[in-house]
């Protein structure tokens, strides 16, 4: 099963970048995670947010390779603790589909994306900046891999 994270922005302070390859790289190769960057729209102060989150939103789902399963981040999702999202691993192993993780941009996500999704997860009740998303996104995900595996790293 291949996970992919597909996320609105470029141009990620460095430690970001270090941080999500530093996971990136530990998971096994039968199990490989990557990032698809899709470019934020140009926010002014006329911008008209439904126009880009609409265009941002086509541009996610254009990157999704076909079937592969879509869950989305949200606020609204359901909360996952370490246990139920190793659970969830599992599931989408069995399932015998790709994963791809959505993460929005400012104002989230586009209706489209939502409206596509299979789950929705919700990392927590607080706003979070999205550089630091991809790096709890990551390492969550790494974590629950660990778990199903029995692998150290959970209990370090």
């Amino acid at each position: 099963m291949r996970i992919q994270i597909v996320a609105v922005g470029t141009k990620m302070p460095s430690w970001v970048s270090a941080g999500v390859d530093e996971f990136i790289r530990r998971f096994p190769s039968d199990m490989p995670v990557n990032i698809t960057e899709i470019p934020a729209g140009k926010r002014g102060k006329n911008a008209d947010i439904k126009r880009i989150l609409e265009k941002e939103g086509e541009q996610m789902l254009a990157a999704i390779p076909k079937g592969n399963r879509i869950v989305t981040l949200e606020v609204t999702g359901k909360p996952w603790d370490t246990p139920t999202l190793a659970k969830q691993l599992d599931n989408w192993k069995m399932d015998g589909r790709d994963v791809s993780l959505l993460i929005g941009g400012p104002e989230g996500l586009a209706p489209s994306c939502i409206e596509a999704s299979e789950q929705k997860w919700s990392l927590s009740a607080l706003t979070l900046p999205h550089p630091l998303v991809r790096i709890i996104l990551v390492e969550s995900v790494y974590r629950a891999w660990s778990v199903t595996q029995n692998h150290p790293y959970h209990r370090e």
